[in-house]
């Protein structure tokens, strides 16, 4: 009897997808990218070392990766370091961040690793590359940890040699013969490399690229020609063997007047965050689009990219608010509308009160804990009420 060859049968082999990534892989880089804006190659970069640590793959003698960061200052490379520990741990002072340049001379070595038996500072001074510094974070189940040298260019050629080590065996050994483990580490180098030269490629200067430039940074021939130029300016600088020990160089690109618009969203959701966390006078405060260009304008230069936009943030907003409610003028619940007069070109701070200023001096003063819990109920109502108000006579207005 012949077999029925109407019936398909199964096929022993199924199709695999590589470029699929696994949940928490996604949740990683979607976070990334909301907090670093412009530089999805390094993000997308640093996803790739973290699913591999999820998957447990990476060399058991080495680093789970070694990334070089290159590109104009003020670009986000030290940036994207702090988001990788944000997203994993929390907080930004889980990354262990080394600054190269108080590393400068070869005896400034001793900061890192102490100094050895028998010489000056032995048993003094604790090194500041433990194991145990290390081992300070957990990531859901996933030891992992984050180790920054910043403008590594900066150092003396003794940290270069020190790291060939921790590179290629994944282990350093301390001045008192302890032994550390990079085996569950990302080592992320920095370096402004390159900027000068990319500069004299990009119009609109070092620090960010003018809109009619993104046409260039766009195009894939350009930037072949950006990563190239950085890359050999790297290659100059350092050794054969220091550059065979890097498993990933990222170029990063100038920023445009969008990213940087973005990145001042960023900062302005930032302070807001510390105006609610801290401190009793817990206030919101919102700037006009003329306030958004000015901080813009004062914030960021063509040499420096995004670099002082912080500063401009600080000086021409935070200041004036901390000013306003230390004098008593901005309580609870209040809100602040931050404007540019448009005869003296200064900023204007306007406060809309709430009915939430009376509620709070009644949950201050609250001696009842059931008392006070209702009275924060009550101020969150009325906060919410207030600003339902003003939206909708907002929107009235615009209507007439």
């Amino acid at each position: 009897m012949k077999p029925d060859r109407s019936i398909p049968h199964p096929s022993p082999h199924v199709l695999l997808d590589p470029e699929q990534q696994s949940p928490r892989t996604r949740w990683f880089e979607s976070e990334l990218r909301a907090r670093v804006i412009g530089q999805d190659q390094a993000v997308h970069s640093i996803a790739g070392l973290y699913e591999v640590a999820l998957a447990g793959m990476n060399p058991p003698d080495r680093p789970i990766g070694t990334m070089l960061f290159l590109g104009p200052t003020g670009a986000g490379k030290t940036r994207v370091a702090e988001a990788v520990v944000e997203v994993l741990f929390g907080s930004a002072s889980a990354l262990l961040k080394i600054d190269c340049a108080e590393y400068q001379h070869p005896h400034e070595i001793a900061k890192l690793v102490g100094s050895p038996p028998g010489y000056v500072g032995h048993r003094e001074t604790s090194p500041m590359l433990t194991q145990e510094s290390l081992d300070r974070y957990d990531s859901t189940g996933t030891r992992l940890a984050v180790v920054l040298f910043d403008e590594i260019e900066k150092a003396s050629p003794a940290l270069w040699q020190l790291l060939l080590g921790v590179l290629d065996r994944g282990a350093l050994t301390l001045g008192d013969n302890r032994r550390i483990d990079f085996s569950r580490t990302i080592v992320i180098l920095t370096s402004n490399l390159g900027a000068h030269e990319m500069a004299a490629l990009v119009s609109g200067g070092i620090g960010f690229a003018r809109a009619s430039a993104r046409a260039q940074n766009d195009n894939p021939t350009f930037k072949e020609q950006l990563r190239n130029t950085a890359v050999e300016a790297a290659r100059q600088n350092f050794s054969p063997e220091f550059m065979n020990r890097i498993d990933k160089t990222v170029v990063f690109e100038p920023l445009d007047d969008d990213d940087l618009r973005q990145i001042l969203e960023l900062e302005l959701r930032a302070v807001q965050g510390r105006i609610l966390a801290g401190g009793e006078a817990k206030f919101r405060f919102s700037c006009s689009d003329s306030v958004k260009e000015r901080l813009l304008a004062e914030g960021t230069d063509r040499r420096y990219g995004a670099r002082h936009l912080r500063r401009a943030i600080e000086r021409l907003l935070v200041t004036p608010l901390a000013r306003l409610v230390a004098s008593g003028q901005v309580g609870f619940g209040d809100l602040v509308e931050v404007d540019i007069d448009a005869d003296t070109s200064e900023l204007v701070f306007r406060k809309r009160s709430t009915a939430a200023r009376a509620v709070a001096n009644v949950a201050a003063v609250s001696l009842d804990a059931r008392e006070r819990a209702a009275a924060v109920v009550a101020v969150a109502t009325a906060v919410a009420l207030s600003t339902a108000i003003g939206v909708t006579t907002g929107l009235a207005q615009r209507r007439r």
